[in-house]
């Protein structure tokens, strides 16, 4: 019998999960509850027999996994028929404690608890699933996975931000990147469809999502990250602005009397693609440039420009670079991004193949000759928090 792991994504008002077969990686079944706390919420439920819908009133993070139960025993699969060996939890922000994944108790929820000033959106609700789940399958083991974590091993020079000390020392103030389960499961694919062995790659992965990130990997280890201290430093994202001038900050304070909070949220919910064009749907961008669209122009313009610095900035890093790899729905879908994106870095051994990038189910976009080898590749991250959430809970001599 299989191993599946519950794997649990607890939003500020939503609840993704997903039942994962830890070996082929697999979902059993997935669904999303989503404006919890409003009159009307919603629960999606991908079944053995398809999808189902429903609207209703879902108050809590509590009812909401009440209802995912009551989906399982109503669209499948039972729990009688699929044991759940562990519960599975992505928790965004794991400081510079937490390197590994590691077994949910009252001592991690206290330490989650500690970081939550560094991710005041994020934490809260992940604790709130973790307490929810604690509570409903009291047996099973629960097992925190951190999308801090695969960046631990940045070196100093690359995670210390050139502040005052007592701001690093005091406060917590320095790089920790993000998206890090995504970042680690297409490393090792990649590693897989080139048939080498991850530990002699250098390569370059972009997770081009509606949150976008870089992150350059040298023998399976994170060396450099976009991602800052929160998740808005780097590429130009969906709402995010990505890098700007820290400056803008006190002008906005200064000239227009706007408050920290305004201004945070401005930066992380209204800029990006938003800011620059009005929507943060890159199909309907897309659609819109096509049609001559200026702004969506100027948008996909800006987009592509931040990445193709990061790349270079990236490649310079890793001295070498055997495979740049694009994942997320941007990153898979959008052969417009990786063109001109790539274009003009041929002579750094970047070759694209226009026929391959323009297949409908792409996986090497570059020419055969090129010395550096491009890839599409889809994400898991689901089945990466299953398979580090067994391979905790594995016995070790």
């Amino acid at each position: 019998m299989s191993d599946h792991v519950l794997v649990i994504n607890a939003g500020s008002s939503s609840l993704k999960y997903s039942l994962i077969d830890g070996a082929s990686g697999e979902a059993a079944a997935s669904g999303l509850v989503e404006r919890i706390g409003e009159p009307e919420s919603r629960h999606l439920h991908r079944g053995p027999d398809g999808e189902t819908s429903a609207t209703l009133k879902i108050a809590s993070h509590e009812d909401a996994m009440r209802a995912v139960i009551s989906a399982f025993e109503e669209y499948g699969p039972s729990f009688d028929d699929i044991e759940i060996v562990a519960i599975g939890h992505r928790v965004v922000h794991g400081g510079s404690r937490f390197a590994d994944p590691v077994l949910i108790d009252d001592e991690l929820v206290a330490a989650v608890t500690e970081l939550v000033p560094l991710a005041p959106l994020h934490n809260p609700a992940n604790l709130e699933g973790i307490r929810v789940a604690r509570q409903l399958f009291p047996d099973h083991p629960q097992v925190a996975v951190f999308d801090t974590a695969f960046h631990q091993t940045l070196p100093p020079e690359a995670y210390t931000y050139a502040v005052p000390l007592e701001w690093r020392d005091d406060h917590g103030i320095r790089r920790y990147g993000f998206h890090g389960t995504s970042h680690a499961f297409v490393s090792a694919e990649a590693a897989r469809v080139l048939g080498r062995d991850l530990g002699d790659l250098n390569l370059i992965v972009l997770h081009l999502g509606n949150g976008c990130s870089a992150t350059a990997v040298r023998g399976g280890v994170s060396v450099e990250t976009s991602m800052g201290m929160t998740p808005l430093e780097g590429l130009v994202m969906g709402t995010r602005s990505g890098d700007l001038d820290p400056a803008i900050h006190a002008h906005l304070v200064r000239e227009l009397g706007w408050t920290v909070d305004k201004i945070d949220r401005a930066l992380n919910h209204e800029s990006g693609l938003k800011g620059i064009a009005g929507d943060n749907d890159f199909r309907e961008l897309t659609t819109r440039r096509s049609a001559g669209d200026p702004h969506a122009q100027l948008a996909f313009d800006i987009y592509c420009h931040r990445l193709k610095k990061y790349i270079g900035a990236y490649y310079a890093v890793l001295g070498t670079v055997d495979a740049i790899v694009f994942t997320a729905g941007v990153g898979q879908h959008s052969a417009g991004v990786r063109a001109t994106t790539l274009t003009g870095l041929e002579r750094l051994g970047i070759h694209l193949d226009p026929a391959r990038n323009n297949h409908p189910t792409p996986t090497t976009i570059s020419t055969p000759d090129s010395p550096v080898t491009i890839l599409v590749i889809p994400t898991n991250e689901e089945w990466q928090i299953a398979r580090e959430t067994l391979a905790l809970l594995e016995p070790h001599d």
